[in-house]
């Protein structure tokens, strides 16, 4: 064949003795051919210089782009460093992956209140998390696909795990062993910002706007069951689930004198939870004898360090293949609910 112009899909099916439909699913739905007649397909489109269908001329003709967005309530660099949403993005691009879509990755705190125009082209959209501006959601093609995850928007499938239960069960776990003093460390939890004590002054987020709420909520359940008055417990809240975040207001905690420090610390995430055990060790705090902590997420560091975390484990990978399936129409868009695991560690046995 001339290389003096580029190869058409037509042509190349012709050339090989396939369809042109092999030719396509081999670039844009894998699953529906054999490896061998796959790679075959890829080894002579590479040698005669063919590089797949033309996107633009695909979208124009069946109304289809073949990409997947996903709207993160968090800037990309957080979301890609962050355990749980990285587990949750590899479980969608494994789905996206074997079906020939492509993932568009949109944060919501760099969208200055507007859905950005790269987003127009998506088939389908996976929310995750609860949005810093309500106007996001309302750009959204409301004729496609949408799903959420750790977040609720009407009239919409969700993904969800049990926080309020796996909370309640932790919580359980460690009132097992009556505390001293307690209290509970909470994630990004107040309507206004707040990197610090909890006072009196600051609304608390519903639980149907984050998911920490309804952990919140299986917190203070097992307190009540075990005669602690919840609103006798001290609480402080961390606008971001890093380490540097974390600090100073765990520092604070960490350095109350003796008579005040709580000898339990109920915490929102294993990164906060990690944290507790990272300055507590550089001050001499022994784990667990003089604190006790759990955490929430079961993210591999917690488990492979020593002492090993407390924690509730959920599955992101797996919440992000059915986000994925859903948009796809592989299965029924129904809101879902993903069990948990308590996981008993040496940081609060």
């Amino acid at each position: 064949m001339s290389s003096s112009r580029r190869i058409t899909l037509k042509e190349l099916a012709q050339h090989l003795g396939v369809s042109t439909a092999s030719v396509s699913n081999a670039f844009n739905r894998p699953d529906q051919l054999s490896q061998d007649l796959r790679e075959r397909i890829l080894a002579e489109a590479r040698q005669l210089g063919y590089r797949g269908p033309d996107a633009k001329a695909r979208s124009l003709r069946t109304g289809r782009s073949q990409i997947v967005a996903v709207l993160l309530a968090e800037s990309l660099t957080y979301s890609l460093n962050d355990a749980v949403a990285s587990e949750l993005l590899s479980g969608i691009a494994e789905v996206l992956d074997a079906h020939g879509h492509t993932l568009l990755l949109l944060s919501g705190r760099q969208a200055n209140d507007r859905m950005p125009g790269s987003a127009s082209i998506a088939d389908g959209f996976i929310v995750y998390g609860l949005m810093p501006s309500p106007s996001l959601l309302g750009d959204l093609p409301s004729q496609r696909p949408q799903v959420a995850v750790d977040f609720d928007i009407s009239g919409q499938a969700s993904v969800h795990v049990d926080n309020a239960p796996a909370a309640h069960a932790i919580a359980c776990h460690a009132l097992r062993s009556p505390p001293r003093r307690a209290g509970i460390i909470n994630l990004r939890l107040t309507e206004q910002a707040c990197n610090g004590r909890i006072g009196d002054d600051q609304t608390l987020l519903s639980a149907d706007q984050t998911i920490t709420r309804a952990r919140l909520d299986g917190f203070f359940q097992a307190f009540a069951e075990h005669d602690i008055d919840p609103a006798t417990l001290p609480m402080w809240n961390i606008e971001e689930n890093t380490f540097d975040v974390c600090t100073p207001v765990i520092e604070g905690i960490l350095d109350l004198p003796d008579e005040e420090r709580p000898d339990l610390l109920l915490c929102m995430s294993d990164r906060i939870a990690l944290t507790v055990l990272t300055l507590a060790e550089r001050r001499g705090i022994r784990i667990p004898e003089d604190l006790r902590i759990t955490g929430f997420d079961g993210i591999a560091e917690g488990q492979y360090r020593s002492p090993r975390l407390t924690t509730v484990r959920q599955d992101s990978v797996e919440k992000g293949r059915i986000a994925a399936r859903m948009v796809l129409g592989l299965e029924p868009e129904a809101s879902r609910l993903l069990g948990t695991e308590l996981l008993v560690g040496e940081s609060c046995p």
